[in-house]
């Protein structure tokens, strides 16, 4: 078992643990093998026991853990009664035909992050690998990491253990009952296609899940399955979902702490992205393929051949607002890569 991050504070959880956040309102923290190094737990009483908000990755060590979480004194040795997961993430989704075959329950998911996850779970053969290889190779990848992402192979399997065959589907704007409270939910998007948060005005709550984070942007990547999509374009836009709830709402983000300045966070992210977005514009002025930009965005990240598909699945994202934004042209480049260049 990992052992407990001796830097954190008096009121985070370690691994294991439990924290009361309010009454009827718990939180863990499991750690993860990849950045972002952790992911939080929300337990909210319900139906005599307790919904628990998302999983972490399949694995003995996150089962360990969550066996240290159940036995915690806060949950009164009473099961889980739900499971809501946020999105189709490992980190979130990763263990959740573990608890649902354990508890007899089924997950509740958006409809699309349900099929996303079915769909990649049994996706892992030579022709997806060949759409991953190709989608590097147009934008610009070196032949090692080709190489890399050829050897390495499908990922999704690794971290996310077999699936329930049914779930229980949230909608946008549609209420849900946890524990005599109306919780609504509101999907984000961007990170993830339709990722459910959860909001209750009654105790001033957002269980924002990746869409809200309180120090980083979630990752926000152009993939091989959507060559065409506007995720970073997706994301600003369902962010304006979440002005209208008030500023002091507590948001309960899936990594990090929580935090109460909504708007001013809402307000940060868009200000990320829109710098990011005049330097890729003024850096494009010489045409660039997306690798190249990345090292613009990225310049020590994008040497790390595991994080070469998160710096280059950024970049793409923002030289995609930038296209659709009508600020950049696509151009043929060196052998089967794309050029991005700045429109005079």
């Amino acid at each position: 078992m990992p052992d407990a991050p001796r830097d954190l504070a008096p009121d985070v959880p370690a691994p294991g643990e439990v924290r009361v956040l309010q009454p009827g309102l718990l939180r863990a923290r499991m750690p993860l093998p990849f950045p972002p190094n952790h992911v939080n737990i929300w337990f909210l009483e319900h139906d005599g026991g307790w919904l628990a908000v998302d999983t972490s990755v399949a694995g003995r060590a996150s089962r360990e853990l969550w066996e240290q979480v159940l036995a915690q004194p806060q949950l009164g040795g009473r099961p889980l009664t739900a499971l809501l997961v946020t999105h189709f993430h490992p980190d979130h989704i990763g263990l959740t035909g573990w608890l649902c075959e354990r508890f007899g329950i089924l997950p509740m998911m958006t409809r699309i992050e349900w099929l996303m996850a079915r769909a990649l779970w049994y996706d892992s053969g030579p022709h997806m690998m060949a759409q991953q290889i190709a989608h590097y190779t147009r934008a610009g990848c070196p032949p090692e990491y080709l190489s890399f992402v050829e050897g390495r192979g499908a990922l999704y399997q690794r971290a996310v253990g077999e699936l329930p065959r049914s779930f229980h589907a949230l909608k946008d704007g549609r209420g849900v009952t946890i524990g005599g409270t109306e919780w609504r939910v509101v999907t984000g998007a961007g990170h993830a296609p339709d990722m459910a948060t959860l909001y209750c005005a009654e105790r001033g709550v957002l269980i924002s899940a990746d869409q809200i984070l309180p120090r980083i942007s979630p990752y926000i990547g152009l993939h091989p399955g959507e060559p065409e999509a506007d995720p970073l374009g997706d994301f600003l836009a369902s962010n304006e979902r979440f002005r209208p709830l008030p500023d002091d709402t507590y948001v309960l983000p899936s990594h990090g702490e929580p935090f109460h300045t909504l708007h001013r966070r809402l307000d940060q992210l868009a200000g990320h992205h829109a710098e990011r977005l005049d330097t890729l514009a003024e850096a494009c002025r010489e045409p660039l393929t997306a690798f190249e930009a990345a090292q613009i965005l990225f310049p020590r990240a994008t040497g790390e051949l595991p994080q070469m598909g998160f710096t280059v699945g950024e970049t793409l994202a923002h030289l995609r607002r930038l296209e659709r934004q009508g600020r950049l042209a696509v151009e043929p480049g060196p052998g089967e890569a794309v050029r991005f260049r700045t429109r005079a």
